[in-house]
């Protein structure tokens, strides 16, 4: 699964340097076999599951720099959005160019219902609106709201220097991703509909 967004983003032609930030011997393996071998590995300490991604964006960042290789802006690429499409990448960065790289980009997608039509659901299946009455009105008369795909985000170099450990989710300009790239693979299940729309996408290539 890695494979495909590492694919995209050589694709793209927008990096100077991909790398993949693993603790783990076998993603190591797979990633050097499909010609993006890690310069280092990831210290244990940043990578057990409570960790946030900000302190491994910063500790790459700086290894880099420890070794002499500055960079002017930072991709967090997520191995688990496999229909990220280089094209995707290309329009984030004139997206991130545009601002100057005052904001930073983050990949959005609509959500498929309005959020107002959300429910809480308590242990025994009962339902409780969290915006009681807003059933009745109509999709087309609520605003679009967007959330985080879980496919990419781009900084600035100075943005990832002096973040809070746990980053922040203000000051990003949404790059709005197609519904069918918004797969954002946690479950079994989003690996199936994940499958369903690649070989889609395929056939129609």
């Amino acid at each position: 699964m890695i494979t495909h967004i590492l694919r995209a983003a050589h694709r793209s032609g927008l990096f100077s340097k991909i790398h993949v930030s693993t603790e783990d011997e076998k993603i190591r393996r797979v990633a050097t076999e499909f010609g993006f071998p890690p310069d280092f590995s990831r210290p244990d300490d940043l990578a057990d599951d409570q960790t946030p991604i900000m302190p491994v964006l910063k500790y790459v960042t700086e290894e880099y720099s420890h070794r002499g290789a500055h960079f002017d802006e930072v991709w967090l690429l997520m191995a688990c959005a496999p229909l990220i499409r280089s094209q995707h990448l290309i329009e984030a960065s004139l997206l991130f160019d545009r601002n100057e790289g005052r904001e930073k980009v983050l990949s959005v997608a609509e959500l498929p219902v309005p959020i107002e039509w959300a429910f809480d659901q308590d242990a025994s299946g009962g339902l409780t609106p969290v915006n009681p009455g807003l059933f009745a009105t109509r999709s087309q008369d609520l605003a679009t709201r967007y959330y985080d795909a879980g496919a990419f985000a781009i900084y600035s170099l100075s943005e990832i220097l002096q973040a809070q450990p746990a980053g922040s989710d203000t000051g990003f300009v949404g790059y709005v991703l197609p519904k069918a790239s918004a797969v954002d693979i946690d479950t079994l299940e989003d690996w199936r509909l994940a499958e369903a729309l690649f070989r889609s996408q395929t056939a129609t290539d």
